[in-house]
């Protein structure tokens, strides 16, 4: 991206930004549309960030400790996603009798949408950490199975040819043509695959937890704070958004060919 269309993009950004505001602001503290009960304005959500801070009422938890608790469920869940995910795509697709071995069971689990594991894991494992990573890990292993196999089958037949024809083995043109190549597929699977875990962790704490930004929220709406109910809201935003960008400045080091403006 050129200096000057970033320059356009942040500044259109910080706009579009300041009038959802004005217009938040309009609605609620001058104009009064909706009341406090139903939608708190920008002022008192920032006044109920620096409280909860500090303060655990009216939850039981300060918003450091509903963080973290999401944070370290959600990241448990996700490594192992990618840990497991990854190479069981590129081994399903550069190996046929692992694909004919997994695939039935993969075509099985990619069926059944991620949250719809969260009640049955809690069933068998409890209320409590294990049954919040393990339904994570499910939600986020699919996308990478998905964009790994994905990535090794789009690799380009003349490439492989090459390889053979310099004497490659069928492992080393696995490690040094077809990943590679696979990488950006990689990469996206990895974008996606966070995504589908952090809403896993959500749904997971709003049905059954006892910390954690899903729990908060679901125990201040039953109490009428829409304020709490808001930072929440931008807590999860923004430590995805903050997911997201560390993932992007790993893809742009590790992905070859990518450029660090686009």
């Amino acid at each position: 991206m050129k200096k000057d269309h970033r320059k356009q993009y942040i500044l259109l950004s910080f706009l579009s930004l300041l009038l959802f505001f004005l217009v938040w602001e309009l609605a609620t503290d001058v104009l009064h549309i909706f009341s406090s009960l139903t939608l708190a304005s920008p002022v008192e959500v920032v006044k109920t960030f620096f409280y909860k801070l500090s303060h655990k009422a009216p939850d039981g938890g300060t918003i450091q400790a509903h963080m973290w608790a999401s944070l370290k469920v959600a990241l448990s869940g996700y490594l192992l996603a990618l840990a497991i995910g990854i190479p069981l795509g590129i081994f399903m697709a550069w190996f046929r009798p692992v694909d004919l071995l997994a695939r039935p069971v993969f075509d099985f689990v990619k069926a059944i949408p991620g949250l719809a594991w969260a009640p049955m894991m809690i069933v068998l494992l409890g209320i409590g950490f294990a049954s919040k990573a393990v339904t994570i890990f499910i939600a986020g292993m699919v996308p990478c199975v998905l964009n790994a196999y994905s990535g090794i089958k789009q690799t380009k037949d003349v490439h492989l040819w090459v390889a053979r024809t310099f004497g490659a083995s069928r492992m080393q043109m696995l490690f040094r043509v077809a990943i590679p190549t696979a990488l950006p597929f990689i990469m996206t699977g990895a974008r996606v695959a966070l995504g589908s875990c952090w809403m896993s962790i959500v749904a997971a704490e709003l049905i059954a937890s006892s910390e954690g930004l899903g729990y908060m929220i679901q125990q201040c709406r039953g109490i009428f704070r829409p304020d709490v109910i808001i930072v929440g809201m931008l807590c999860i935003g923004g430590l995805g958004s903050l997911i997201t960008w560390i993932i992007g400045l790993v893809e742009k080091k590790i992905v070859k060919g990518r450029s660090h403006d686009a």
